[in-house]
């Protein structure tokens, strides 16, 4: 995980709290309401996230830019494709 990310998301997704496999489906219908192009950040506390989000972001054909980590709270940056 990097700390020297600098992206300015277009909407925030807070999925704090929520496991497996709630982050994803959450992440899903957020990217289904933003742009092609657009950036959404994924903020939530499931250690599992640090790989689901990454594995998902490339099935769906978006772009992973990468994540920060925050204490106990990860920050993903997922670029919406297609």
């Amino acid at each position: 995980m990097s700390d020297a990310i600098d992206v300015q998301p277009d909407s925030v997704l807070d999925v704090k709290g929520l496991c497996c496999p709630m982050p994803v489906v959450k992440s899903k219908k957020a990217m289904d309401t933003i742009e092609v192009g657009q950036v959404l950040e994924i903020v939530g506390t499931d250690p599992g996230s640090k790989g689901d989000i990454p594995a998902w972001a490339k099935r769906a054909g978006h772009e992973f830019l990468g994540s920060k980590e925050d204490g106990d709270v990860f920050h993903f940056f997922v670029k919406k494709g297609k």
